[in-house]
């Protein structure tokens, strides 16, 4: 499935991001950014230590990535140029901000992306997994985030892909794309 907006287009597979052939991916990442489980591990391994080595610095710079904030390093052996890492909220009943932390999530890589002249960028379900958030509610905001951004920025990014890695966040994306395209 496919969105335009502006001059840019939105696209929906289910697939394993490490695969990607983007200029940039985003992992969703913790705040120690030394890897860990679901999309973050797989990128970790996939990418090599070269990826962890950059992790490091950063950490011994600023201390992690707070959460909502994105940092960004080599993509070592992926097939991308860079991953961008944003750590998205834990689910607590929605009691803690967790909707506005997970747009920051979206809109900070979105301009990590813009600052390294990303043209491409896929993204995976951010928070969705051991982070517990809502699938339906994590897809109405990535979606609608991603969309806003493109829709009033003049930018370099051409193409943003959603990539789910299972068959639920794929179903909610397909349903959430038909609202835009009506």
């Amino acid at each position: 499935m496919e969105l335009v907006v502006k001059d840019s287009s939105i696209e929906l597979i289910r697939g394993d991001i490490t695969q990607m052939e983007t200029e940039a991916i985003v992992n969703a990442a913790n705040t120690s950014l030394l890897g860990g489980g679901g999309v973050d591990g797989a990128i970790h391994r996939a990418g090599g230590k070269a990826i962890l080595e950059e992790c490091m610095k950063i950490r011994n710079q600023q201390g992690g990535c707070p959460v909502g904030e994105a940092v960004v390093t080599t993509a070592g052996k992926l097939p991308s140029r860079y991953v961008i890492h944003t750590v998205g909220p834990v689910w607590n009943g929605g009691m803690n901000q967790e909707e506005d932390k997970l747009r920051n999530c979206y809109r900070n890589a979105l301009l990590q992306a813009e600052e390294k002249g990303v043209s491409s960028i896929a993204f995976p379900n951010i928070s969705t997994g051991i982070y517990r958030y809502p699938k339906d509610s994590a897809c109405f905001i990535a979606l609608g985030e991603v969309f806003r951004y493109l829709s009033e920025n003049d930018t370099s990014i051409k193409k943003v892909i959603f990539v789910c890695f299972d068959e639920e966040n794929l179903d909610f994306y397909k349903k959430e794309f038909k609202k835009y395209e009506a």
